[in-house]
């Protein structure tokens, strides 16, 4: 059986990547303050958001692919494939996967909800790739990756909250305290949704390397198969140095450098970092 692999543009693969495993990526909508609607890594990428924030000091929003589209795209590769497996963002940030399965009605259609975003979901598109590529069933790949969306372990440090208040994710006294503070926190993702975690004090570099070794050390729990560090806008020093620190405490048999799209972007600015892995 012959089955497509397609993933929503928050899963943050890169093109490389795309074109490796042959999997079609269908753009989320990023829509300015004034109400121009873009389409994520075609018409907009995320310095673009940051000169629009910068520049006219207001926000962009995501909006969901609709059903239209999603049914479009789905009709296209059922036109060539006997089947299509789809991974969504994570439920619980975006209608992205309701759709999807609203959508999936027109054929042989198997929606994965990835119960995560950028390269966390990225993990479970290259999973469902390989398989496909293998030959496994398409409900097989469903049920196999339905188990796996759990032990995704993915989290981001950001440099500034200025994103997540401007788009009223945290409060101004919040902001503040940690700009004052010189607070960089941890984004983590639990159970489908963010959630503040630890919050590193001092410069964004020094929190970075911090960071990455609280993920790493000391874990007996950690799939070793493949990590992604995934970004926005940091220097190829650091991306370096972290490279190099997750080679001296992990055994990783991959390590893919990948940068943030626009919805991780969007969200959280330029100067984000984060690793991304299965747990067992």
């Amino acid at each position: 059986m012959k089955t497509k692999i397609t993933a929503d543009s928050t899963c943050d693969l890169s093109k490389e990547l795309i074109e490796k495993y042959n999997i079609r990526i269908i753009p989320l909508h990023i829509i300015n303050a004034d109400n121009v609607d873009y389409l994520d890594g075609i018409d907009i990428k995320p310095n673009d958001i940051f000169d629009y924030v910068d520049r006219e000091n207001k926000t962009c929003h995501t909006a969901a692919i609709n059903i239209e589209e999603l049914e479009t795209v789905f009709k296209e590769e059922l036109a060539e494939n006997d089947a299509v497996v789809h991974i969504s963002i994570s439920s619980d940030f975006s209608a992205c996967y309701q759709n999807a399965c609203i959508a999936a009605e027109v054929g042989n259609v198997y929606v994965i909800d990835s119960r995560n975003l950028s390269t966390g979901g990225g993990l479970v598109v290259l999973d469902a790739a390989r398989m496909a590529q293998e030959g496994v069933d398409p409900a097989e790949i469903k049920a196999r990756l339905d188990e796996k969306t759990e032990k995704v372990e993915a989290s981001f440090v950001i440099d500034t909250l200025k994103y997540l208040h401007k788009g009223g994710r945290c409060s101004a006294l919040v902001a503040l305290g940690a700009n004052v503070l010189s607070l960089k926190p941890c984004i983590e993702v639990k159970g489908g949704k963010m959630v503040v975690g630890k919050k590193y004090r001092g410069s964004f570099d020094k929190a970075i390397r911090n960071y990455v070794k609280d993920r790493l050390i000391n874990r007996d729990d950690i799939d070793y198969s493949r990590v992604f560090i995934t970004h926005c806008m940091c220097s190829d020093e650091l991306v370096s140095a972290v490279r190099e620190i997750v080679e001296d405490l992990g055994q990783f048999e991959e390590i893919l450098i990948t940068d943030a799209g626009c919805t991780v972007s969007n969200h959280c600015g330029p100067n984000t970092l984060g690793i991304l892995f299965y747990r067992k």
